[in-house]
Parts: structure tokens; C-alpha cells; sequence
């Protein structure tokens, strides 16, 4: 059941998500199988032959995917990571370049530098909010301009419409990590972007129960390609955990609201405190990236970070002082958490240009009532 005429929510709802015709249970149910019996020797039964290839639940996930950021093709993977790899390995070849944001999630620099870059690949990194630095940075061989708006952790924003004019100009493939803003905020295919990739365990799983990613894209050819390197290779999502993903985004709109509420409540609360000495949120009308992110997402979100005047120690302090907000890593669960990057989702990326500042916290702003949240950051601050 799709039909591109409703509105976000109910297309989170209803989209793959038909009842089952046996029963006529509401819920979809979980093929918990590994393997299909066939009619006979390569006759099949609507195409399911493995479940490493296709299965009910995770195709129900992939329809429910594609509609909510409005592409022909989604595919779920077991991981944000595997996503990304499998995208990669479908574009890219030896002496290929791929421009990066120098504001991204350690992990995605760490594939494409560790993994990639010695098969032959180039790597450079740019401030993507900055438009004359990334015109400058693109070369002949840059087969990839890779974005993450708003980026993670310095909140930067970068204009997913201007840069993928600069992009296509240049013959790159532009992707956006759309993780941060996810679909119901932000649109970046609508925006001219060629592939959008997320880490489905975050905002869109949504209650940190559920490891996951996503590819959505509207090339017929390239889906191919990375449908087969999904197959070939193997990381795709389990039964259940397709499931689960599915069970979270039908909630997505709600939640991403109620994030995008309390994170501004407690950005607005920080402004001018005397222990910090910058807050990084886009909802903020002194952020850099403001107007942009008010023109291309729908809200502001629920991530934002904080730099303490006092450097590592103080930022150490408060990360492990927080009550409400719980020390870990992750983000986008309906709870909130507080990270400390230079130590823990950044510290692969430690020496490089995308190293994080030692006195910034970030946090992953959840939907409890917003006055506790404010209380907690404001308590452990003093």
C-alpha cells in the first residue's frame, strides 16, 4: 500500500505495512525463516527463494523506507556502516576521489580511510557548510561528494541544494547522511541529492533496541548494483530487526517533534551560561547554518553540542555527571544520552582534520518532560 498523496505520518503508518490476507492481523507479521518452499524447480512463490536475498519483512521495511524520504529504491542493511560500505564498493574504483564533510561520524571517515583508501581510493575532507571550500576541493576524479547536514558533532549545516549542483557539475555522486535530520525533517532527494544513507539504529529504529541502515536512492542502475553487493556480500537485516525498525518509524513523526522541542529548550537555556563557551544547535538564530536549516528541514532536530570553557576536564565533568542524560554512545532513542566524542564515537578520527575539540560534549536530546532535562544539564554544569 503506497500512495504518495498522504501526508508523512500516515505514510509511515500504511506504506508496505498491508494486513496479513490470511488472517487479517493488523500487524505484519515477522518471517522468521531462513529458506522458501518452492512450487517447483525454480518456480517461487512471489519471488522468495532466501532470505539472504529477500524476505516479507524486511521488503515491508524497504517499501516503508523509500516512501518516507521519496525514492523508487530502499534497501535495508544490518548496519548504518554496512549501508555505507556496500554503497561505496557499487561506485567507487581504484583512483577514484571521495570528497568527505570534515564534520562527520568518526566511523564513516574510518571505512572510507581505513578500508577503502588502501584499495586505491583518495580521501580529502572540507568544511561542507563552507560552498567556495567545497568548489575548490572538488577534482576530476571526485566520484563521491559525501554530506552529513546537520553534521555530527559540530551541528554544521550544509546546503544540500547548492552543493549538489556543485556536485553534478563536477560529475560526482552526491550522498547525504540524513541520520541526524531524518526524513520526516529533512528531504535531501528533493534537494537534488543522488543517494541518502542512514544508520536506521538511531532516529528512525528510535528506542535503542535495533541495529540497522538504510540506502535510498532513485537510479534504477545504481540500486542494482547496490542490491547485488547487499546480496553478494550478505549485511542485511534480520527478520526481526527489520521489524523492529518498522515498528519505530510508524511513531517517527511524534517522536522527531518532541526531540526537536526539548533540544531547543535546552539550546535556548545554555545560551550564555558562563561554563560554556559556544552551543552548536541549528534552532539557535545566531547558528551559522540557521537560515539554510530553516529553509530545507522541517524542524531543527534532537541532536545538539555544548563546548565547556574548562577543556577536556571540565567536559569529563559533566559528561559524568548528568543523571537524566546517561553516558553512552548512540543516539536517537526515545532516552536521552550524553557522549563525550573525543574519546568514544570520535576517537578513530583522533590526528585527523575531523578531530573533535576536547571540551565538546555532545547531546542526544530524548523525550522526557523538558524542564527535567533542562534541570539535569543545568545541575551538572554547576
Amino acid at each position: 500500500m503506497t500512495n504518495d498523496s498522504h501526508g508523512f505520518s500516515t505514510r509511515a503508518i500504511h506504506d508496505g505495512q498491508a494486513f496479513d490476507p490470511t488472517t487479517g492481523a493488523v500487524i505484519p507479521p515477522v518471517y522468521l525463516t531462513t529458506t522458501f518452499v518452492q512450487k517447483a524447480i525454480g518456480d517461487l512463490r512471489n519471488g522468495y527463494e532466501y532470505t539472504r536475498g529477500t524476505n516479507p519483512t524486511r521488503d515491508a521495511l524497504q517499501v516503508q523506507l523509500a516512501s518516507l524520504e521519496g525514492g523508487r529504491h530502499g534497501l535495508s542493511f544490518a548496519s548504518g556502516l554496512a549501508a555505507e560500505d556496500a554503497l561505496l564498493r557499487s561506485v567507487l574504483k581504484p583512483g577514484d576521489h571521495v570528497l568527505m564533510g570534515n564534520d562527520v561520524y568518526g566511523g564513516t571517515h574510518r571505512l572510507v580511510s581505513r578500508i577503502h583508501v588502501p584499495w586505491g581510493v583518495t580521501l580529502s575532507t572540507v568544511d561542507a557548510s563552507d560552498i567556495d571550500a567545497v568548489r575548490q576541493a572538488l577534482r576530476p576524479e571526485t566520484s563521491v561528494l559525501w554530506l552529513e547536514t546537520p553534521s555530527n558533532p559540530l551541528m554544521r549545516i550544509s546546503d544540500i541544494a547548492a552543493l549538489a549542483e556543485l556536485g553534478h557539475a563536477a560529475g560526482a555522486l552526491v550522498v547525504v547522511d540524513n541520520t541526524f535530520a531524518t526524513p520526516y525533517l529533512q528531504q535531501p532527494l528533493a534537494l537534488g541529492a543522488d543517494v541518502v544513507v542512514h544508520s536506521t539504529t538511531k532516529y528512525l529504529g528510535g528506542h535503542s533496541d535495533v541495529l540497522g541502515g538504510a540506502v535510498v536512492l532513485n537510479d534504477d542502475e545504481l540500486a542494482e548494483k547496490v542490491g547485488f553487493m547487499q546480496f553478494a556480500a550478505g549485511a542485511v537485516s534480520g527478520p526481526l530487526d527489520a521489524w523492529l525498525t518498522t515498528r519505530g518509524i510508524k511513531t517517527l513523526s511524534l517522536r522527531m517533534d518532541r526531540h526537536s522541542q526539548n533540544a531547543q529548550a535546552i539550546a535556548e537555556a545554555l545560551v550564555g551560561h558562563p561554563k560554556l563557551e559556544r552551543v552548536y544547535y541549528p534552532g539557535l538564530a545566531d547558528h551559522p547554518g540557521h537560515d539554510i536549516a530553516a529553509r530545507q528541514m522541517r524542524g531543527f532536530g534532537g541532536m545538539l553540542s555544548i563546548a565547556l570553557a574548562g577543556g577536556a576536564d571540565a567536559a569529563r565533568r559533566f559528561a559524568e555527571a548528568t543523571v537524566l542524560f546517561q553516558l553512552a554512545e548512540s543516539l536517537g532513542g526515545v532516552e536521552s544520552l550524553v557522549n563525550y566524542p573525543a574519546e568514544m564515537t570520535h576517537a578513530s578520527v583522533r590526528g585527523t582534520e575531523l578531530e573533535v575539540p576536547a571540551g565538546v560534549i555532545r547531546l542526544s536530546v530524548g523525550i522526557e518532560d523538558a524542564a527535567d532535562l533542562v534541570d539535569d544539564v543545568l545541575t551538572a554544569l554547576a
